[in-house]
């Protein structure tokens, strides 16, 4: 069994070196384990454990993968070569991981230090607690193939790094993260050396392209490995140097740096992309030294822009050397293909269902706000001269229920909710279809001009269902108070619709427009850039929260709202019935002068704060709706780079732990491990028999 007790090693102190306080450490580590972890493993371990033997149940190495690996990740490493880690787990080396097994591999996982610690115990083959120089060279060649590049375990690196134990050079655990943490460098200076066989400082490309795949082939993309030999053209000799190898080498170790860098200079940027002096700049300005050359910026935008190194990149185009599972967008497309009959109706019922997101989302919305809506109007409505039918929004709320009661502020809801369907559908489809075509699809911006242009056209093509439509509400509000003072006699919706004629219903179109087109305008371009500059949408792979969305979506509309109000102001008295004693208007701006002359400035923002108390929880609700109906069946796949630092972290610590441990071994060589992941132990050949056996009875 693995090790419960931690390894007195040769580099610890005495104080914590003492084989009494180790033991209790390590018991103590594993007793303290929760037993909600201990039923998980357990789980685990029952789901995966398929070979018995006399009744007790073992992983092999395959179903030892299953158990320890991530089931989602950023890396190209496969899921075969976890078997390395099987070694480690497989202590009493038979072939087989018991459950006492797998429960101190699991805790061990749980080290700060798991990742070295796992790496530490593969080399010690003996269990001593030390490394001794035979241990790491042979451990190293069993696991590297004849035909990789040789290293000289005789340098004086090498022997830098080891200590003397009774005459033996070993080396202790701090002491082997160091010599693993430094590892890389050397090889790279041994094969280079080894390759430049005339010793003049430089490779052929087909060399350097060798030296990559050795040591950090499975840190890069396909496209970015097929493009290695192209670092020869950025000198004119047509090789590649030293200085460039290590170069190229300190990027790939400083990749997580470089991906913030890029991504929040990206960000900043005004358009979305930056070159190589806005990489250089903003490095500086985020460290305390230079974190990079000018040689190692070259080279990050010399893969990124496919060997163009003057024009200005996005994120999108750093996709390939950031994302070591990136594919070209072909490639992608070509393994999502659908037949152009599937396409077709799949596109069909897309559009169809955009409908009903803008309908679902609009009702939504209209419904919780309609009683504000129905106040605002009244409020606005024309007064009689030398009579002030209400004081302010509160006193309008108090008459209507005294007068109506609860259901006077839900009065001409129904035209609103048949009427929203399809206003809202061709609003949201509009801006989004303006929007699309005028964004950057590397970048995701969009210029301020074509932000307000999108919002409009979208507010102007509403009004072809918004004017009937509130024409009708309006006068149907109206009419319960009508009903109650005057005694009139009540008409339903399509009564009034005979009435206007095609005609009437677009009385006021021209003051409707007036409001839409600006309200639209501010509205979509201040909750986009409340979503991007405020919340941060999309910063780092960030998706907002419910809340988030919401007061995105609301905040947006208050400024909207507020200052459209005039122009709605003027929309309600031409659209409203006019009768004896109220002032009669023939026209937009015979209203605006009237109303202006005869009730003063302040009376065109009658219903201001109504108006904003309406649309902003209207408004805020519709498109949180429509964001969250959007997901669903069909959620559109924006063009984005998903890495490690991006991608929600599903996976338990553990399993990342173990991930990690295999990549510091992978950094020795590309295939480390892939022979050892083939090995099959003579126990396990004969423990299956047993376990058919076993299974059968």
């Amino acid at each position: 069994m693995t090790r419960v007790i931690d390894t007195v090693h040769c580099d610890a102190d005495a104080a914590s070196s003492s084989l009494t306080g180790s033991a209790l450490k390590g018991v103590r580590s594993v007793v303290a384990a929760p037993e909600n972890e201990m039923k998980r493993w357990r789980r685990i371990f029952e789901a995966n454990a398929k070979v018995v033997i006399d009744g007790e149940k073992y992983l092999d190495p395959d179903n030892f993968v299953n158990a320890i690996a991530p089931k989602s990740d950023s890396t190209k490493i496969g899921r075969a070569q976890f078997a390395i880690l099987f070694r480690v787990a497989d202590s009493s080396k038979r072939g087989l991981v018991s459950w006492d097994d797998f429960t101190v591999f699991e805790t061990l996982l749980k080290r700060p230090d798991a990742d070295y610690w796992i790496a530490f115990q593969y080399f010690d083959v003996d269990s001593s607690g030390t490394i001794t120089f035979d241990e790491f060279k042979n451990v190293f060649l069993a696991n590297v193939a004849p035909s990789a590049i040789p290293f000289d375990f005789d340098c004086d690196w090498v022997k830098l790094y080891l200590g003397r134990k009774n005459g033996t050079h070993v080396l202790g655990y701090n002491e082997f993260t160091q010599l693993m943490k430094g590892l890389q460098g050397e090889r790279l200076r041994q094969a280079f050396k080894y390759l430049d066989k005339d010793q003049d400082g430089f490779i052929r490309p087909e060399e350097f392209k060798q030296i990559i795949l050795e040591i950090a082939g499975h840190k890069l993309s396909d496209a970015v490995i097929e493009r290695l030999p192209t670092l020869c053209t950025l000198t004119p000799s047509g090789r590649i140097s030293y200085s460039e190898v290590v170069a190229f080498q300190n990027v790939i170790r400083e990749m997580d740096m470089v991906e913030r860098i890029l991504r929040e200079a990206t960000a900043k940027s005004r358009d979305g992309r930056i070159d190589q002096s806005d990489f250089l700049n903003h490095s500086a300005a985020i460290s305390r030294y230079a974190l990079f050359t000018p040689m190692e910026a070259s080279i990050i935008f010399h893969f990124a822009g496919r060997g163009s190194r003057e024009k200005r990149l996005a994120l999108l185009d750093f996709a390939q050397l950031l994302d070591p599972q990136w594919r070209a967008p072909h490639e992608v497309l070509e393994a999502n293909e659908v037949s152009p009959k599937a396409s077709l109706l799949q596109g069909v019922l897309k559009s169809a269902y955009g409908f009903v997101q803008g309908g679902i989302a609009g009702a939504f919305g209209a419904t919780i706000v309609y009683p504000i809506d129905m106040g605002k109007m009244q409020n606005q409505r024309s007064t009689v001269v030398g009579q002030m039918l209400y004081k302010n929004s509160i006193d309008c709320a108090q008459k209507i229920f005294r007068n109506e009661g609860l259901m006077g502020f839900y009065r001409g809801l129904g035209p609103q909710l048949i009427g929203v369907a399809p206003e809202k559908a061709i609003k949201l489809t509009v801006n989004d279809l303006v929007r699309g075509r005028a964004m950057d699809p590397e970048t995701g911006r969009i210029k301020l001009g074509w932000e307000l242009i999108a919002g409009g056209a979208a507010g102007g093509c509403q009004v072809i269902f918004t004017n009937p439509l509130e024409i009708v509400k309006i006068r149907l509000q109206i009419q319960g108070e009508a009903a109650k003072l005057e005694g009139a006699v009540r008409t339903g919706a399509a009564n009034i619709v005979r009435q206007l004629g095609v005609v009437g219903l677009y009385k006021g179109a021209s003051a409707c427009l007036l409001r839409d087109i600006p309200f639209s305008a501010i509205y979509f371009t201040a909750y986009s850039h409340l979503k991007r500059d405020v919340f941060h949408e999309g910063y780092n792979g960030k998706q907002l929260s419910f809340l988030e969305t919401l007061g995105a979506a609301g905040i947006a509309g208050m400024p909207a709202a507020y200052l459209t109000t005039p122009a709605d102001v003027v929309k309600t008295r031409l659209q409203v019935e006019a009768r004896q004693g109220q002032t009669h208007y023939k026209g937009l701006t015979d209203a605006f002068i009237k109303i202006n002359k005869e009730e003063g400035f302040k009376a065109l923002f009658k219903g201001g704060p109504a108006r904003i108390l309406r649309s902003s929880p209207q408004f805020g609700f519709t498109l949180l709706t429509y964001e969250y109906l959007q997901k669903y069946p069909w959620q559109e796949n924006k063009p984005e780079v998903k890495t490690a630092l991006t991608t929600p972290k599903r996976d338990e610590m553990s399993r990342i732990r173990a991930r990690n441990a295999l990549k510091i071994l992978l950094d020795v060589h590309g295939d480390f491990g892939r022979r050892a992941a083939n090995f099959s132990h003579p126990l396990v050949k004969q423990a299956h028999p047993t376990t058919s056996s076993s299974k059968t009875a």
